[in-house]
């Protein structure tokens, strides 16, 4: 059976338009809807994803007709958008259970992503973190993906995989050598930010919270709760290489919160120490499965 696949384009899109023009309320939903639509009838009139010769030519073409006969917004580009939206939800089904959470613009900043992984990692943390489109678009600008090493194939990922390195952070003078107060009073003044860069689900409990061990007074820089994994979490900052004696200081704090301040029906307590530069060699003799670490970066 013939179909003429430019004019079930067309009327796909002067339904989308005409819909919206009623239902305001719903018009996000009706150009998902119409847009998976046209990316369908493209890559069937292509002869299927792999005629990209062909595909091009022909994108081309119907964008030059629809913009003559429906006025702007369907470029070559914009058609070409439709196409990958579509064959993303072909290739992440399961994905498609989020289709109507995002908006078109969410989905423009997410369609140039070549790694299939990224977007969908970016797809989760837009719904559960209900991120606008500009939220996001600063997300992937960070490289925050690269930065977490978020694996797709942990199917309950621990603490660490959701700690993202380095960790951002915005300076005047990116150059300057910072001493541990300054960058303690830098993390302090823009906390908000700081854990959102840290990872996911931190929340803050207290800042040079004072311990004591033995007749000795001591104190954690940033004392976290993690609400994903029900946890407290002693953070650690330091601005030289990391070092064996860090480790050993965390673990004290570790041990310290456990003890006296989580309760029962809480996770064992974390530590995250942060610094300037790893060291590969140290941790790969660190047996302590509760401490990680993460290095920072100005910017």
């Amino acid at each position: 059976m013939y179909i003429n696949y430019y004019n079930e384009i067309k009327e796909t899109l002067v339904k989308n338009e005409t819909y919206k023009k009623v239902k305001d309320y719903s018009k996000n939903r009706s150009d998902l809807n119409a847009y998976y639509e046209v990316g369908r009838l493209i890559v069937e009139a292509q002869g299927g994803e792999t005629r990209a010769k062909y595909g091009n030519k022909l994108i081309k073409e119907y964008s030059e007709r629809l913009t003559k006969e429906l006025g702007k917004g369907y470029t070559y580009s914009s058609l070409s958008r439709m196409r990958q939206f579509y064959l993303l939800f072909e290739k992440v089904a399961a994905a498609r259970q989020y289709f109507e959470y995002l908006t078109w613009t969410h989905y423009k900043y997410l369609l140039p992503l070549n790694d299939i992984n990224a977007i969908k990692y970016y797809i989760n943390i837009s719904v559960s973190q209900n991120l606008s489109y500009r939220e996001l678009r600063e997300r992937i600008k960070s490289h925050e993906y690269e930065r977490i090493g978020y694996k797709e194939e942990l199917e309950e990922p621990k603490i660490n995989t959701l700690i993202k390195n380095p960790i951002i952070i915005k300076v005047d003078n990116p150059d300057v050598q910072l001493s541990e107060y300054t960058l303690h009073q830098l993390i302090l003044e823009n906390m908000d930010n700081f854990l959102k860069e840290l990872g996911i689900g931190f929340a803050y409990m207290g800042s040079e919270v004072k311990i004591k061990i033995g007749d000795r007074y001591n104190y954690i820089d940033f004392l976290l709760f993690n609400v994903k994994y029900n946890c407290y979490v002693a953070v650690e900052l330091k601005v030289t290489e990391m070092n064996a004696e860090y480790i050993g200081q965390v673990t004290k704090y570790i041990n310290y919160v456990d003890k006296n301040i989580k309760e029962p029906f809480n996770d064992k307590t974390v530590g995250v120490i942060i610094c300037k530069k790893e060291n590969k060699f140290i941790l790969e003799y660190c047996t302590d499965t509760r401490i990680f670490t993460t290095t920072y970066e100005l910017v």
